[in-house]
């Protein structure tokens, strides 16, 4: 008997993001291992607490170059596609799957 996949394309699902990234998983394991938070004590000094446009977290810009190295990613531009569809970077950059990825790459380099 054939059996047809499932297209349904448009369902409401409620998930745990966190329950979606493998136990074992290197970003996992990174995140584990590292303190990022220390990052917002190095570049502190360089950002202005009243001037200027809001800036993008130092610690996603910090993560996304990290995963584009990780992973072999030729460009900044194809990394923030990545990202945009992989639960895995999502979780590990802080994003819902429902949030707009960074993009900030795209024409401007």
């Amino acid at each position: 008997m054939l059996e047809r996949g499932k297209r349904d394309r448009d369902l409401v699902e409620f998930v745990v993001i966190d329950q979606l990234v493998p136990a074992e998983h290197l970003l996992r394991k990174i995140d584990a291992a590292v303190d990022f938070d220390r990052i917002y004590e190095m570049v502190d000094i360089l950002y202005s607490e009243d001037n200027g446009r809001p800036s993008v977290d130092p610690v996603v810009l910090f993560k996304v170059v990290l995963i584009q190295h990780l992973y072999g990613l030729p460009s900044l531009r194809r990394t923030a596609d990545e990202i945009s569809a992989n639960i895995c970077y999502r979780w590990f950059l802080g994003y819902t799957l429902q949030e707009e990825t960074p993009h900030f790459f795209h024409g401007e380099l």
